[in-house]
């Protein structure tokens, strides 16, 4: 499967509206263009592993990404997000599972529901000790 023709217009829009701009007037365009193409490249990297059979290490070496960086950014896409384990990585044998999963039609498993946000005080209060 190749990359989203969408997505990637949506990246060349972005780069288009930073031409011809002031340095400090491009910056956000070239930020979302950036953002957009790291999504893409994510999106891709993980198809490639699911459905075109490569290793998480071959994949990363294409993209230009060291073997750890890998399992962090395949945890934020929608093929594999579901198959991250605790620590936010998708392993090898995730890797295995999904394919399996693929290959059956067997719907990814579910996402354990995030834990709810917490205030959590940087310094204690006057008047409590």
């Amino acid at each position: 499967m190749s990359p989203d023709p969408h997505a990637l217009d949506a990246v060349r829009a972005s780069l288009d509206a930073a031409v011809g701009l002031e340095p400090d007037a491009a910056l956000p365009h070239l930020r979302e263009a950036a953002e957009r193409l790291t999504g893409l490249i994510d999106e891709t990297m993980a198809e490639a592993v699911v459905r075109g059979g490569s290793s998480l290490r071959s994949a990363g070496m294409r993209a230009g990404l060291s073997e750890n960086a890998v399992g962090p950014r395949l945890a934020r896409t929608a093929a594999l997000g579901a198959y991250a384990n605790d620590d936010g990585r998708v392993t090898a044998a995730a890797v295995e599972r999904a394919r399996y999963d693929a290959e059956t039609g067997a719907p990814a498993p579910a996402k354990p529901p995030a834990a709810p946000m917490r205030f959590k005080a940087r310094r204690p209060t006057k008047g409590t000790s």
